[in-house]
């Protein structure tokens, strides 16, 4: 249940809505890409622990050196990985029912 994350920022800080399929995760990116308040990040799959980002976010990673393209791909899913937490903490029956924030 609710396998992948959608990431986005609002505010200068980071968000994230549960979907259980990639398809409703990219739909729900298509969304927010719609948003001019919103920041559109990617998707966090919890199962395989990767992530996909938007295409204006793939475009600079493309052009980032290995060294950057590692360390930010390590922090976006350490991002998304303690926002999973802690709504799993928050609500554990009743996860991602809201978007959550990371600061």
């Amino acid at each position: 249940m609710n396998r992948f994350s959608v990431l986005y920022q609002f505010k200068g800080q980071y968000h994230h809505i549960g979907r259980d399929t990639q398809a409703e995760a990219r739909t729900t990116l298509q969304i927010l890409a719609n948003d001019a308040r919103r920041t559109p990040i990617g998707i966090f799959d919890s199962k395989t622990e990767l992530f996909e980002w938007t295409p204006s976010y793939q475009q600079h990673m493309d052009q980032a050196s290995i060294s950057e393209q590692g360390s930010q791909g390590n922090e976006i899913i350490s991002i998304a990985q303690a926002l999973r937490r802690r709504d799993a903490s928050w609500h554990p029956a009743d996860r991602f029912r809201r978007p959550s924030f990371f600061a």
